[in-house]
């Protein structure tokens, strides 16, 4: 099974390119944040003439918002909120076998990394913690797998450059404790660090403020996949060669600031 996760920042604005996505690599499910839109307006008419029949979305207007598409049948679908704001944060299905999928996007955090003078700071470490409380409750046979924009990009070589980055938000020491809290919660693996070497940088994102971001690549690893023990063997059975972050769409016309990422798993 091959599941996708994708900032899409905007579904409507970018309806083609996620088409031709699912036309190019065919993932078995496709997890999309950053939607931008309502549940009636969202664009399931494309979708499903893609062959995306089965879709489990949590809209908003012109925020947030996380959606998933998948050619298999979605079940349980569930919308939790987090922290009490009222955002479309999250949304979780269960795919045959039983396995439960859930869809993040992690506030971003603002520009401020301190929580006392940034409210948005503050609700990003708050977020990160109602999700190592809630998932801290799962059984340890659950079949499960996060994916998302996680906004934080945890390991050195998650950034463009670990010294100059150590203060801003995304990689600051305090948002990586958090993040590692939430892995610890429910023993996760997170599959990129598990299959591919600590030392080897690696990006799922890169900001559009760079004129150039190929070649400069300044990037940041902001979207995981993670999935619990009783997925892990099925998550590594082929080591780094099911793990791909598609770059190549960072450069298609009017792209997102975000590279789609895949995993297959091996069931």
């Amino acid at each position: 099974m091959k599941i996708t996760t994708w900032n899409i920042n905007s579904v409507r604005l970018r309806i083609d390119l996620v088409t031709r996505f699912l036309k190019e690599q065919a993932p078995d499910v496709l997890c999309l944040q950053e939607i931008k839109c309502l549940e009636d307006s969202f664009p399931f008419k494309a979708f499903q003439a893609a062959g995306y029949e089965h879709l489990a979305v949590s809209g908003q207007a012109g925020y947030h918002g996380v959606a998933i598409a998948s050619r298999l049948p979605l079940k349980k679908i569930e919308k939790r909120e987090f922290c009490g704001k009222g955002d479309c944060r999250h949304v979780a299905a269960s795919l045959p076998g039983g396995i439960r999928v859930h869809n993040f996007y992690v506030p971003a955090g603002g520009d401020e990394p301190d929580p006392k003078k940034n409210d948005k700071f503050a609700h990003k470490l708050d977020f990160l913690d109602e999700m190592r409380d809630w998932f801290s409750e799962l059984g340890p046979r659950s079949k499960s797998i996060l994916v998302g924009d996680l906004n934080v990009a945890p390991a050195e070589n998650d950034v463009w450059s670990h010294k100059q980055l150590l203060k801003v938000v995304s990689h600051t020491p305090i948002e990586v404790e958090k993040l590692d809290a939430v892995i610890a919660s429910h023993k996760w693996t997170d599959v990129a660090r598990a299959v591919i070497p600590a030392e080897e940088k690696l990006y799922s994102w890169w900001s559009y403020r760079s004129r150039d971001w190929k070649s400069s690549n300044r990037g940041r690893r902001l979207d995981h996949i993670w999935v619990s023990p009783a997925l892990k063997k099925a998550a590594l059975a082929d080591d780094r060669d099911a793990y791909v972050i598609h770059d190549d769409a960072r450069g298609w016309e009017r792209p997102s600031d975000h590279a789609p990422v895949s995993l297959t798993l091996d069931l």
